[in-house]
């Protein structure tokens, strides 16, 4: 038998090994379905197992070694990495720090592999895992690649525990994560004719466009675990945690903020309106004299007035609410709309009002942040904070409020009336819940990484 009869037998094994893979998970997991089918198999002769969201890229030697251990690694191997599809963290931001990254994201997927509790998936490398995930989850209450990544980026380990750490939950190799489609096909040496389609190579589809179509499968995933997992027995436990993390909601704080922003004026030249045509036709034709003098004002998107409530019940800490209102200061000093003179009140309150403080030019905002105490600590009521500003437009202190932000991690009571301005609720959650807000108000909510 020759290399390449032998390749051929090698590979045929090999991808029976796959696919049978793959049927012992839809068996068990049919939920899986559409994630499980959405692959083509492509062999290669180097690295391990790996995929880009479209093809599975496999290393017959290695899968079937793998076999040859335990007829389990290669069925969680295939779990895992559908995983990350459907998790979609592959699709990652590109700042991140890759070794830290990759290692959460593994770890991330391992945990949720070994919370389903299969015997299918039950292979050694659990039993090594065991003890560094039950160190973690003393740290972390939500086991997701994006809080075990913020985690990594705090404790800073070195790269050697790193790498130590890695072993014990690695399955898949990232580094196709990191190429573009052209550096795959290159590097995989992939045609047309390798894919379904013999005129056109999935490689070349966008990562954007499979991104989209992970979530679309990731979201149908959640859907069906929340609504039928319990009549099929399914466990969801961390799945369910991930999915919700994944799919949840992302929200621009900074486009959210300047949703409250008025109408000004600025010493500005209006280059929108202004026509270079004339203007400079006039300075040709008459030397230094043009025809049309530039606008001198503009009118543009500015943020004047309005309240910044915080709940300074127990529930909130302190360093969360310096926290958010320094990041609303950066987005407020990173406008080029931050007015000289402005009416920002800053309103502390617990179950009753405990300071206001207003701000009217830049120095005063500075001078705030740099001093600011929390105040109160109490329950959480929400209405006292409405009557105090009703009270303060009686008194004509507002003359244009545009609204309220109301920053608070808690649950308290809410006005009973609309207020006749724009009221925002920014709840910080990091365990994904849905809290409820009367539906004349917005509802913002922010992971405290996000703050």
């Amino acid at each position: 038998m020759n290399e390449t009869e032998k390749w051929k037998q090698v590979n045929k094994l090999a991808r029976d090994v796959l696919i049978l893979s793959r049927n012992t998970l839809l068996v068990n997991l049919r939920f899986l379905d559409i994630a499980l089918s959405k692959f083509e198999y492509i062999p290669i002769q180097e690295s391990s197992i790996l995929t880009d969201g479209e093809l599975i890229f496999y290393n017959p030697k290695h899968l079937l070694e793998n076999y040859k251990l335990a007829k389990e690694i290669p069925v969680r191997d295939y779990l895992h990495i559908v995983m990350h599809c459907v998790f979609r963290h592959m699709y990652m931001d590109p700042t991140l720090n890759r070794p830290y990254w990759d290692l959460a994201c593994d770890i991330a997927v391992e945990n949720v592999i070994t919370d389903l509790n299969l015997k299918s998936v039950s292979a050694p490398r659990e039993r090594y895992q065991a003890q560094y995930l039950l160190e973690l989850k003393s740290q972390l209450k939500l086991l997701t690649a994006e809080k075990i990544y913020s985690f990594l980026m705090q404790t800073k380990p070195d790269p050697v525990k790193i790498s130590e750490i890695r072993g014990l939950f690695y399955a898949d190799n990232h580094e196709i994560w990191y190429m573009t489609d052209k550096e795959i096909e290159l590097k995989f040496g992939l045609s047309p004719c390798q894919t379904t389609d013999c005129n056109e190579s999935k490689s070349n589809q966008s990562r954007t466009a499979m991104a989209s179509v992970w979530q679309t499968i990731s979201e149908r995933m959640q859907v069906d675990l929340e609504t039928f997992g319990k009549q099929r027995g399914v466990n969801p436990g961390f799945l369910t945690q991930n999915l919700q993390s994944v799919n949840r909601e992302k929200y621009d704080y900074t486009s959210f903020l300047k949703k409250f922003a008025v109408m000004g004026e600025a010493m500005k030249i209006n280059e929108d309106e202004f026509d270079y045509i004339f203007y400079t036709y006039g300075l040709q034709l008459y030397e230094n004299m043009p025809l049309i003098e530039p606008l001198e004002y503009k009118d543009i998107k500015a943020i004047k007035e309005f309240v910044i409530a915080i709940d300074t019940s127990g529930s909130t800490s302190g360093e969360l609410v310096q926290k958010f209102v320094q990041k609303t200061y950066n987005i407020l000093k990173s406008t080029e709309s931050f007015f000289a003179k402005i009416n920002l009140h800053i309103i502390q309150c617990d179950a009753d009002i405990q300071e206001d403080v207003k701000i009217t030019r830049q120095e005063e905002f500075d001078e705030y942040i740099k001093n600011m105490k929390i105040r109160g600590l109490g329950g959480t009521d929400f209405r006292p904070v409405f009557e105090y500003v009703e009270q303060l437009r009686q008194k004509k202190e507002f003359t244009n409020l545009k609204g309220i932000i109301y920053f608070t991690d808690g649950y308290g009571v809410f006005p009973a009336n609309k207020p006749d301005y724009n009221t925002a609720f920014v709840f910080v959650d990091d365990n994904y819940n849905n809290p409820e807000v009367p539906s004349w108000a917005i509802k913002l909510i922010l992971q405290k990484d996000e703050i």
